[in-house]
Order: structure tokens, then C-alpha cells, then sequence
């Protein structure tokens, strides 16, 4: 079995020395950029299964890199997990909201990374279940990983899709955040509450972007469900 490719995307060639020995140690193969542009290349040569990506790097800054990856087609769907000293919550859901699928903030143990980095990897495998679920005008295909709404391929990274995937095969049932983050998130690693809402709104935003009717319902103060919009 080949071992998994992680870009490590960090200025600081001390800290970069531990993560390569302690992923090396894991399993997983390793490269590195010390800056945003030296990133894009090896992302476009190398393809890495992951890309563990500090925030603050010179020349092109790790939000943008980030941006970059989720708007190019051959790496949408590519796993970034984001690396910060900013441990504010308004910090963390920007970076969350420039795509990245979690992040970790240091100072970290080296442990607790992994099981981030295994379960963000876990995530975005498809799954080899039941292939096309459909609800209202959206269909998601697990074998392929794509989702058509009316027609139309729509583009959601790895978080979104297995977020869209549980609730699509459980249609009209209200989960809370807590049962959300269990179901795609996994109960080894530990996520805000908060984080579901970012995801959501990611979903909602690319579900409905040419106008289509709203079929994520909000219930206040409970959670979320699939369901037919009502008018």
C-alpha cells in the first residue's frame, strides 16, 4: 500500500524537522515548500494527499494558497489542514472559511496532529457504500464523488461532501451539531460545535448558487436537516 504524500507548507525549518520526523514515524511520505508560491508548484507537480499549510508564510500567505487550491478543478477536493498560532475563534473560522477542512493551533503535540491528519484523510475518501443518493433536485454520487443539482456538477470540498452525504441519506431528520460532528467528523477528534456551522454555510452557499431553493433547513437552537423548502 503506498504511504500518503503530505505537503508541509511552514517557514520554520525547526518545526518542519519535527513534523517530517514525526509523520515519517506515522506512515505517511513527506515534501515541503517554506513559502506560498514554492507550495502551488510542488501542489500542481506532486499532487500530495494532504497539505498541512502554516498561516503565515511569505510571498503568497497560507489562506490564499488555500483559496487557490479550492478554486482550481484538479485540486478541489484535495485535503488542507491549516496550521496557526492564532487561536481566536474569528481567526480559526476565517481560515475555515478559505476552505480548509480543519486546523490545528500551536502549540500542538505532535499525537494529536496525526489523528487530525488521519481523520481529515479518512474524510475524504468515498465511500464504497450505496452509490447515488438523491434528495429534490440533488443527486450525490459516492463512487464517482459528484454532486449534480438540476443538471449542474456542483464543486464542495471533502468536508462538505460527507457532511452532505449523511444528511442526504437521512432526509428530513434534524441532527444537532454534536451528532453532525460524530457522523463526519469522527468521536476521536475533537471540533468545535461551531466548526458544523461554518461547513454548513460553505454547503448552503454552493447548493444554492444559481438561485436554487433552499434545502438545508436551520432549526434553531437544534441543528440542521435535508429538507423540502417551504414557502
Amino acid at each position: 500500500m503506498t504511504k500518503p504524500l503530505v505537503l508541509i507548507v511552514e517557514d520554520e525549518a525547526p518545526l518542519v524537522t519535527m513534523l517530517r520526523y514525526n509523520l515519517e514515524r506515522e506512515g505517511f511520505q513527506v515534501c515541503e515548500a517554506a513559502d506560498g508560491e514554492e507550495a502551488l508548484v510542488q501542489i500542481a507537480e506532486r499532487r500530495p494527499d494532504l497539505v498541512l499549510l502554516d498561516w503565515m508564510l511569505p510571498l503568497v500567505s497560507g489562506i490564499e494558497v488555500c483559496r487557490r487550491i479550492r478554486r482550481a478543478s484538479e485540486t478541489r477536493s484535495m485535503p488542507v489542514v491549516i496550521l496557526t498560532a492564532r487561536g481566536e475563534e474569528a481567526d480559526r473560522v476565517r481560515g475555515l472559511d478559505s476552505g480548509a477542512d480543519d486546523y490545528v493551533v500551536k502549540p500542538f503535540s505532535p499525537s494529536e496532529l496525526v489523528a487530525r491528519l488521519r481523520a481529515v484523510m479518512r474524510r475524504a475518501q468515498p465511500d464504497t457504500g450505496r452509490d447515488l443518493l438523491q434528495f429534490a433536485d440533488v443527486e450525490l454520487d459516492t463512487a464517482a464523488h459528484r454532486v449534480v443539482r438540476g443538471g449542474k456538477a456542483i464543486h464542495l470540498g471533502p468536508t462538505e461532501f460527507r457532511l452532505l452525504r449523511y444528511l442526504i441519506s437521512r432526509p428530513g431528520r434534524v441532527f444537532t451539531r454534536e451528532q453532525l460532528l460524530d457522523a463526519v467528523w469522527g468521536q476521536d477528534v475533537y471540533v468545535e460545535a461551531r466548526t458544523v456551522d461554518v461547513h454548513i454555510r460553505r454547503l448552503r452557499k454552493a447548493l444554492n448558487a444559481d438561485g436554487g431553493a433552499d434545502v438545508i433547513r436551520t432549526v434553531r437552537s437544534a441543528g440542521y436537516a435535508l429538507d423540502h423548502p417551504t414557502h
